[in-house]
């Protein structure tokens, strides 16, 4: 089977082999069908990482530059960072104190095996802080806006790292009055 049907975001994707850490033997990557694209060449994609404040701030992140995004055990979380790469767009947002999208960062590295993981094939990706939004948008906020009733914090606010469509992350970007770094 390379089409399938994925329900959490009922869109029709093709699972393109690859090869997605060093210590796996191969996997899949998880693009839009149709979808023409070498390994070397990807469409840009976003996404959305959660963290509580008072864990690991995005103050904090923006003062240690990078980071590597470990401790994800959720398999629907775990696929999203297999489809990470570099140079993709990632959201920063602060769970349980605030519920707000307060910064930017990209992708600097690819999926691979999590450190901190004692059993199972958990992989983590690197993540290089880039710039705070201008205003935060906060979980209420984003409800109220019709275009994002279908986004995945809205939908599946429990998942730790989504994928964000090219529309929903301009409106996102416009809502926090932030342009994207140049």
């Amino acid at each position: 089977m390379d089409k399938l049907e994925s329900p959490a975001h009922g869109l029709l994707v093709k699972l393109v082999p690859c090869i997605v850490a060093p210590r796996f033997s191969g996997g899949f990557f998880i693009a839009p069908y149709p979808s023409t694209f070498a390994l070397d060449k990807h469409p840009m994609a976003y996404w959305l990482v959660k963290q509580e404040p008072d864990a690991y701030s995005f103050e904090q992140f923006r003062k240690d530059k990078k980071t590597d995004w470990t401790g994800v055990r959720n398999f629907a979380a775990r696929l999203h960072l297999l489809a990470m790469q570099k140079g993709d767009w990632v959201l920063y947002y602060h769970s349980n104190i605030g519920k707000e999208i307060v910064g930017l960062a990209k992708v600097s590295k690819p999926a691979f095996p999590d450190p901190t993981a004692t059993e199972g094939n958990w992989v983590a990706v690197e993540l290089a802080a880039l710039q705070p939004l201008t205003e935060p948008v906060t979980l209420e906020a984003i409800k109220k806006v019709p275009a994002l009733k279908d986004f995945p914090l809205v939908r599946i606010p429990r998942l730790s790292v989504m994928p964000v469509t090219e529309a929903e992350f301009s409106t996102l970007l416009k809502l926090g009055k932030t342009a994207l770094p140049a």
